[in-house]
């Protein structure tokens, strides 16, 4: 790299900061002092840099620029490399040139602190709380102290929990216990499945390249996406060329025996590829192997509800390091919201893939649909004849445990006076509610508890009209093309709780109710808003066909991506190996890695020394 620091070509002013949960906002006012330098001609690259000028963590993206403002983005929980910012002090540097060759970057400037943002720095200081509130990543923004100027400097720091008190005696003088100590280090029970993994990997060396393990840690059963893949892998035939191996366990919610865990890390020892439909607990403290890809099929097609490191810093996120971590690559219904899952998995964008959603395939297969809608009405025959409103909302409460909904702001008699003789209502809770719907006797001629029926999606064919809230159902029911209400009494606390990844009344395919009666009014006068479920088909599908399956198994295990899906994972590549490569040193001699984490006073001591 080519130091041009001293020539002042360009100053560069950091003017404002702004958050959008983990993402950070920087603008950047950016003037020209000499007209050699043509940003047009050659745009302007920030790299994030410790301030020992060694390495850079992360690369800046720029989103825009106007009146030599740059808007910057920068996701504080992957800094491109799946991971997140480490812990450092960090200032913002400017460069040109190079997009091929690293030697002919040249650094043109460091970012200052503008003096309007100086007194705010403060408030744009965020601290995002995480493993059940016992560590804490924390961003802040400073000056650089004792210069003439205002150099920008942003801290990370990923800290625990400290004892604010004076430890007592006997922790002062805590004794070393061989037996206590081994037993809960190396004897303890995360332990010994780490070296089990590791010892039947080694004997199962030569079943890996072939083997695939369909996983579940959150029911005792394979079903929907996991299901629909290795079905079709079945049909294909590929069950003859490949070991197809099953996992299903609802360890997420109960403990258990040695052997499922003896059982469940042999099938991981086997296996080359692991496919997952949800969050994997196991696997947030037992690392695979890196040969082996591990790829995410979720569950949800595209709801509000944040998730993963979407609501990092709220309670039951996941920690700085986790089971997400691990992905190859996971799928979503179109391009338009690979993001959405990216900012949730804490991956680049590039490695979600647009292949649809694998249970998608049986959902849109119209002798599917007959067989299941002559079913239903044979199930539940109040519904011939009438028009069906399927109420279906998510749950409320922090996890399966609590888990419930308020019934009470249901005003069921005014609804079962609407329904008069032209409509029925199907109520399907989620899951994790239990008990019944509050259904009095005398309103079982209207209205039905379908909360045992299997799958939800069954219902969408007969449904005129879905209410729900923050649901995911959305995702498969907007291809119906049939209207949507939204009872969401509780939107802002809900934003609050769990967050939402996109505005709410924006993406709402259907008219937003916020009190009960708005929902009786909008059926009564037939407002539901109806042209947004189109303008919500358009952007969340990029194929609406029953050939997702297909797609996930060509792709992903027979290894044919699009030309312009495997250009846009290279890309990525070299982007990141070009910054890696960056000398910041210009040449210079590099600090020991030792040395990097210490104070200048300290590193004084060591090197006299």
């Amino acid at each position: 790299m080519i130091d041009r620091l001293s020539e002042k070509l360009i100053t560069a002013t950091v003017v404002n900061i702004e958050w959008e949960r983990i993402h950070l906002h920087l603008y950047i006012k950016v003037e020209v002092n000499d007209p050699s330098v043509d940003t047009e001609k050659t745009p302007l690259s920030f790299y994030l840099l410790d301030l020992k000028n060694i390495i850079s963590p992360a690369k800046c993206k720029v989103l825009g620029c106007e009146n030599g403002v740059y808007h910057l983005h920068l996701n504080v929980t992957n800094n491109g490399e799946n991971s997140c910012i480490p812990s450092g002090k960090y200032k913002i540097e400017v460069c040109s040139g190079g997009v091929d060759d690293v030697a002919s970057c040249e650094a043109l400037a460091d970012c200052e602190a503008g003096l309007e943002i100086v007194p705010r720095m403060d408030e744009c200081s965020r601290n995002f709380l995480y493993s059940n509130g016992r560590r804490v990543y924390t961003t802040t923004f400073t000056v650089e102290e004792g210069q003439e100027i205002l150099p920008f400097v942003m801290t990370t720091l990923a800290s625990d929990r400290y004892n604010l008190k004076f430890p007592s005696r006997a922790r002062l003088h805590k004794r070393f216990h061989p037996i206590k100590d081994l037993k809960a280090t190396w004897l303890s029970k995360r332990n010994m499945i780490r070296m089990a993994y590791a010892f039947l990997c080694v004997v199962n060396k030569s079943k890996r390249k072939k083997t695939i393990l369909f996983m579940t840690e959150q029911s005792e059963r394979v079903a929907s996406n996991l299901k629909a893949v290795s079905g079709r892998m079945v049909a294909r035939g590929m069950d003859k060329d490949y070991n197809i191996l099953y996992s299903a366990r609802a360890a997420s919610e109960k403990g258990q025996s040695i052997k499922s865990w003896f059982t469940l890390i042999n099938k991981l020892a086997c296996s080359g590829t692991v496919f997952l439909d949800d969050h994997a607990p196991c696997l947030d403290w037992l690392k695979l192997r890196d040969d082996t890809k591990v790829i995410q099929l979720w569950h949800a097609g595209a709801g509000f509800k944040s998730s993963g490191y979407s609501r990092w810093g709220h309670e039951n996120c996941p920690n700085a390091v986790s089971c997400h971590r691990q992905y190859n690559y996971g799928i979503a219904g179109s391009k338009n919201i690979a993001h959405f899952f990216s900012e949730v998995w804490g991956m680049n964008d590039e490695q979600v893939l647009a292949t649809g959603m694998p249970r998608m395939d049986e959902y849109l297969n119209p002798e599917y649909r007959a067989k299941k809608t002559e079913e239903i009405y044979n199930e539940y025959p109040i519904c011939k004849g009438k028009k069906v409103i399927l109420f279906a909302p998510t749950y409320r409460g922090r996890n399966k445990k609590d888990a419930h909904y308020p019934y009470e702001l249901i005003d069921f008699d005014g609804l079962y006076d609407l329904c008069g003789e032209e409509y029925v209502v199907l109520f399907k809770m989620h899951p994790w509610v239990h008990g019944g719907v509050p259904i009095r006797k005398g309103q079982k001629g209207r209205f039905i508890d379908v909360g045992k029926y299997p799958n939800i999606n069954d219902l969408f064919y007969i449904t005129d009209l879905l209410i729900t809230d923050y649901s995911s159902n959305i995702f498969e029911y907007s291809l119906m093309k049939k209207p949507m209400l939204f009872f969401a009494f509780d939107k802002i606390q809900y934003s609050f709780s769990r967050g939402f990844h996109r505005p709410y009344e924006e993406s709402a395919p259907g008219k937003v109710c916020y009190t009960f009666e708005e929902v009786l009014a909008a059926i009564r006068d037939e407002d539901y808003e109806f042209e947004k479920v189109q303008e919500y088909v358009d952007h969340h599908f990029d194929y609406i066909d029953s050939g997702a399956s297909d797609r996930v198994i060509d792709w992903l295990v027979l290894d044919q991506m699009p030309q312009d899906v495997v250009d846009a994972l290279e890309r990525v590549k070299r982007e990141n190996e070009y910054r890696q490569n960056l000398d910041f040193t210009f040449g210079g001699k590099r600090l020991p890695l030792a040395l990097q984490a210490l104070t200048d006073e300290e590193e004084q001591k060591i090197e006299s020394a």
